[in-house]
């Protein structure tokens, strides 16, 4: 007479390991141990690679792939206890850069022609100004002199020295009285200003002709930020 099959019982003919006992039994998943339902909430720092996945709020943007979000670093492996920054918030600001290391830009120029008559027009300006300049510097001067005495002791050495019986000797206040002097400086000044504008436009047109066959004079310009 045939023997009945014999029922095993289901945990002996279970080839799954139970889902509750799994860390305390020690099945492994693909070599690695899941963490107990309660280490989820340690964070990143979960031993095994299994890490918190990153939640977003309603209506937030999700970065594209590939891009790093929390206190994950470049290598792929979560830094236990490192601060997550929010998506979309601005990184650490780069220090400023002191007096010293600002970059200087510079640029390297050809002055190749010069205008004649800009330089006529400048060259007028300035020789006037430093014609002025003689003619009050000439002035001042002689009211100096004039106050100390200077002339009036040299005219009476003068008739002392030159005169005689017959004659006073030579009075020097007519040779350089203030009238005079003042003549004579402003026609000095006058001829300043002619000399020096002429001169200053002549050198223009030789400037000109000379930059034609050598380029002009190179300058060199800098710019710092």
């Amino acid at each position: 007479m045939p023997q009945p099959p014999t029922e095993h019982s289901t945990a002996s003919t279970s080839l799954m390991p139970p889902v509750g006992g799994a860390a305390q039994s020690g099945a492994t998943y693909g070599g690695q141990t899941p963490p107990p339902p309660g280490a989820a909430a340690q964070g990143a720092g979960a031993p095994g690679g299994f890490s918190q996945p990153t939640t977003y709020a309603k209506g937030q943007p999700t970065p594209p792939r590939g891009t790093r979000t929390g206190n994950t670093p470049p290598g792929g492996t979560p830094v236990p206890g490192a601060a997550r920054r929010p998506a979309g918030a601005p990184g650490p600001a780069a220090p400023a850069p002191g007096p010293g290391l600002g970059r200087t830009r510079k640029a390297r120029l050809r002055v190749t022609k010069v205008d004649p008559w800009s330089v006529m027009k400048v060259s007028f300006l300035l020789s006037l100004a430093v014609g002025i300049i003689i003619i009050v510097a000439s002035a001042v001067l002689w009211m100096t002199l004039d106050s100390l005495g200077v002339f009036d002791s040299l005219t009476k050495t003068l008739k002392d020295v030159t005169g005689s019986d017959s004659t006073g000797g030579v009075n020097l206040m007519d040779y350089v009285g203030f009238g005079k002097v003042m003549t004579f400086t402003t026609l000095i000044a006058v001829v300043d200003v002619v000399l020096l504008t002429a001169l200053s436009t002549l050198s223009a047109f030789i400037y000109n002709a000379a930059a034609g066959f050598t380029g002009g004079v190179e300058l060199t310009l800098a710019e710092e930020d």
